[in-house]
């Protein structure tokens, strides 16, 4: 007889499968059928993220009873959530209340060493600067959630540069009193270079680019992927492979140094928060919860009352499929945990579909942009019945993917930016997920509506609302 965990992901099988991914075991279909068990002997389970300022965050579960039986998948289900909420919320000390035995695997785990040390090293040293700690408590001993709203964004007065960094190119945009007057891309490849006069030099240009289009420039806003917290950088992949000496001693504060040079406010925030900025400015309605699909996924997410969230929204590493760990589960190959979000929704999906498919390549077409430009090429010029496919396959990964986000999300709109979504691919990518919605999870389907913004708004939309982050009331003149 199969076990728990065996019967689980037969009964998470696909109905819209993924072309050139078939064990492909969506989150949100082995949750249900996780859920479908519980009886009235459940157990519920709370978990508390806390950071050192104070913040805390709940989130309640229930589970099955403390069986041999039930042990791995009930470990699956809590552990699985735990990493989802590190990676939406962010925190440096994890609490849990009502499974002691599943909260010391976990306090295994997270420690050095242990199967999760990449997150807890993450969240711990880079992010919140003070020790990870995972611990089981009594319920009484679960402190108060403190989740504070911010609200920042849609101010449009004076002249205004907004900025986007992207792993392969970066976008800049100058805006006068609500008005663009200038978009641009530029190409860079920063994420293996040693030297952070690169990043530096580069953003300093597309500044420059930007301020000749304007009388002055009275406010900055940024955009990219990473985590940062008052203007300064705790951790991004722009700046990967830069050594730890020049991080710390110049990388850190490189966009406090930025404002300081350029003598205006500046304000940066993750490329996921800008993109649901630009979501319900977009679409005049709320909560959004955007993704922006490049060189890996960013998330963003404005909730019901319109206000950003303090939430970390590092999609990319979040679990979006459940099946066991092994030969052909896509492995991320930085946290080198596997079934997670960037596998699925960026250029890395696409690259890793093609070779699947038996896609050959030119020898110069050596990198993920070029042969998701390649991709989307072959298909909007010769409608490829392989690169159709692989935009299904993301398509139906995201249909998938915004269902087990409801548990974590209060869901409304959803919007899908950047390179992946452009041209015929996009529009295959939202139809299939959209069908994966009203064929899997027809009661969500009739609330949530996933959708793109306009060609230029995808391209170039970020620089744009990002440069409406500074508050309108800093602007001088």
């Amino acid at each position: 007889m199969n076990s728990l965990l065996e019967q689980l992901e037969i009964e998470a099988t696909p109905k819209c499968a993924a072309p050139f991914d078939p064990d492909f075991r969506p989150a949100a279909l082995w949750v249900r059928a996780y859920r479908k068990r519980l009886g009235a002997d459940r157990r519920k389970v709370t978990i508390a993220l806390q950071r050192p300022d104070g913040m805390v965050f709940h989130h309640l579960m229930e589970v099955l009873p403390d069986t041999p039986e039930n042990a791995a998948a009930n470990y699956r289900y809590v552990e699985r959530t735990v990493k989802y909420l590190l990676w939406q919320k962010g925190a440096n000390t994890v609490l849990v209340a009502g499974c002691p035995e599943i909260a010391a695997k976990l306090a295994v785990a997270y420690a050095p060493g242990g199967e999760r040390e990449f997150d807890a090293d993450f969240m711990g040293r880079l992010v919140f600067l003070a020790p990870f700690v995972v611990k089981a408590v009594e319920e009484s001993e679960i402190p108060a959630a403190n989740e504070p709203k911010f609200r920042m964004g849609n101010c449009w007065k004076g002249c205004r540069i907004g900025f986007d960094l992207g792993g392969s190119d970066r976008k800049c945009a100058a805006v006068i009193d609500g008005q663009i007057v200038h978009t641009e891309e530029v190409p860079w490849a920063p994420i293996k270079e040693t030297d952070w006069h690169y990043q530096r030099d580069g953003i300093i240009d597309s500044l420059k680019r930007a301020a000749a289009h304007l009388p002055r420039v009275d406010a900055i806003g940024g955009s990219s992927a990473g985590v940062y917290m008052n203007n300064e950088v705790r951790t991004a992949s722009l700046f990967r492979g830069i050594p730890a000496d020049d991080f710390a001693a110049h990388v850190r504060t490189l966009f406090l140094d930025i404002a300081k040079e350029w003598n205006v406010p500046l304000y940066l925030m993750n490329d996921g928060d800008v993109t649901a900025l630009a979501g319900a400015i977009q679409l005049n309605d709320h909560p959004v919860l955007g993704m922006a699909f490049g060189t890996s996924l960013a998330g963003g997410y404005c909730g019901p009352d319109g206000g950003l969230t303090p939430w970390l929204n590092e999609l990319a590493f979040v679990p979006c499929d459940f099946r066991t760990p092994g030969p052909g589960c896509p492995q991320d190959d930085w946290s080198l945990d596997y079934g997670c979000g960037a596998q699925y929704l960026s250029q890395q999906a696409v690259g890793r579909l093609a070779v699947a498919a038996g896609v050959e390549f030119a020898p110069d077409c050596d990198t993920l942009p070029l042969r998701l430009k390649e991709m989307q090429r072959r298909l909007d010029e010769e409608n490829d019945p392989v690169a159709a496919d692989i935009f299904k396959a993301v398509g139906r990964f995201l249909g998938y993917t915004v269902a087990y986000a409801n548990d974590f999300y209060v869901l409304k709109r959803f919007l899908a930016l950047g390179r992946v979504t452009s041209g015929k691919g996009g529009d295959i990518i939202i139809e299939e997920s959209t069908n994966v919605l009203k064929t899997e999870f027809p009661e969500l389907a009739e609330k949530v509506k996933i959708e793109m913004p306009d060609e230029t708004s995808k391209r170039h939309g970020q620089a744009v609302i990002a440069a409406t982050l500074p508050p309108d009331e800093l602007i001088k003149g």
